[in-house]
């Protein structure tokens, strides 16, 4: 049966599809409308042009008020669910070295996050996360990739995934869930012992991706493949056992060195791969290759001083297709995808027009999503912002603002 026409935005000053055309990398329509039915764009253009074939005098409308529509936003690299908060050791690495904090005999990094997160119950784990699902979505973030990686055990993982589902049918915000076991290793373990770290392997690839695929708690498998973490190799073997088990592969890769990670990434292919900081030209152009994606994360370079910022024209150059992601996460706790666009575009060198194409399209693409949302047109999930500026520059013109006037998510709004 065909949709009916149940909501109409109109009298905008611009309608940003993201769905490019000749003249316009970012297909903008002055003064255009959208009609939307059982949650689906119906049609995008002029409202005179939309008048001519359909009746739309008894639909529910929204006066834009002379305001910019775009799409929502699509974080695509997210470790939205973990227990407690490293603020302290944050502040002190402004003026302190490691050492000095370890003097201080605190937990950081990672560690301290599991140790935190193991301690947490799945309800009070539950509610922080929706809280910071409530602030992404009042920044116009509709779709957020969700990894688990701070439990790095059984039961705490699982807790995290089963968080996920939760979140998935509580509250507005769509969460893909992504299985982060091999984030590090146990805290149980000693990871120099080569047979301690084969044991953590194996059961990753013998019980914990198992478990997960059977109760169908993550779509994609992710692992931290980089100095310090997991090796070439045992990415390899962990990637492919999520692959048999119908978990598509995501690689963190790159961060803080190159151990081959992209290069696996390009061979088996992932989906997404993300950080980049120390990724090849020649790498870059295999992955461009592969058709994976460029997860990259301005925010968490900000965050941590990156030595080694990510360039992302030489990977646009190379012909990859780039996401953008907050990486929330304890030790970069960001939750607006407008700040991580002004990050790219300031730090990084992406134009405005890319950075919002990384945001919505390539993000869509990270997590598969690339025939339902990012962007706006026929047949797509209506999940739309509206934003209070004057011209589409002003996002990255007006830093720290939040431009968002009213988000709708399926057709439905859900910030007003």
């Amino acid at each position: 049966m065909k949709s009916k026409a149940d909501l109409l935005i109109h009298n905008t000053k611009e309608v940003i599809t993201c769905v490019p055309n000749g003249s316009d990398s970012l297909g903008r329509i002055t003064d255009g409308a959208i009609v939307i039915g059982d949650g689906l764009i119906m049609a995008v253009g002029k409202l005179s042009d939309l008048k001519k074939t359909m009746d739309l005098s008894k639909v529910e409308q929204i006066d834009a008020q002379g305001k910019i529509v775009a799409p929502g936003f699509v974080d695509c690299h997210t470790h939205l669910i973990f227990g407690g908060s490293r603020g302290k050791e944050f502040a002190l690495k402004m003026t302190n070295s490691m050492d000095e904090i370890a003097s201080l005999g605190m937990d950081t990094g990672i560690p301290a996050s599991i140790r935190m997160t193991r301690e947490a119950s799945e309800e009070a784990l539950y509610l922080s996360a929706k809280d910071r699902l409530g602030r992404m979505l009042s920044y116009g973030t509709t779709t957020v990739e969700s990894k688990s990686g701070y439990g790095i055990n059984l039961k705490d993982e699982l807790k995290q995934l089963v968080v996920n589902q939760r979140l998935s049918t509580t509250q507005p915000v769509e969460v893909v869930s992504t299985f982060l076991g091999a984030h590090d290793f146990p805290l149980e373990i000693d990871r120099s012992d080569p047979l301690q770290r084969e044991g953590y392997v194996q059961f990753l690839i013998q019980e914990m991706i198992p478990r997960v695929a059977k109760e169908k708690l993550a779509e994609f498998c992710d692992i931290y493949c980089d100095e310090g973490y997991y090796t070439r190799n045992e990415a390899e073997q962990i990637l492919k056992t999520g692959l048999n088990y119908g978990l598509q592969a995501k690689i963190h890769t790159d961060a803080y060195g190159n151990i081959g990670g992209s290069t696996l990434a390009a061979d088996l292919p992932c989906i997404s791969a993300d950080h980049l900081n120390y990724t090849t030209e020649a790498e870059m152009s295999r992955l461009a290759a592969s058709r994976v994606i460029g997860v990259v994360l301005p925010a968490l370079d900000f965050a941590v001083a990156h030595p080694d910022p990510f360039n992302a024209r030489k990977m646009l150059n190379a012909g990859m297709t780039l996401a953008l992601g907050t990486n929330l996460n304890p030790g970069n706790w960001t939750e607006s995808m407008q700040f991580v666009i002004q990050l790219a575009c300031r730090n990084h060198g992406l134009s405005l027009e890319e950075a919002m194409m990384a945001s919505t399209v390539g993000a869509a693409k990270a997590i598969k999503r690339e025939d339902m949302i990012g962007c706006l047109s026929l047949g797509y999930q209506a999940d739309i912002q509206i934003w209070d500026l004057n011209c589409f520059e002003d996002l990255l013109y007006r830093i720290a603002n939040n431009a968002v006037w009213k988000v709708i998510k399926k057709g439905r709004l859900v910030i007003h």
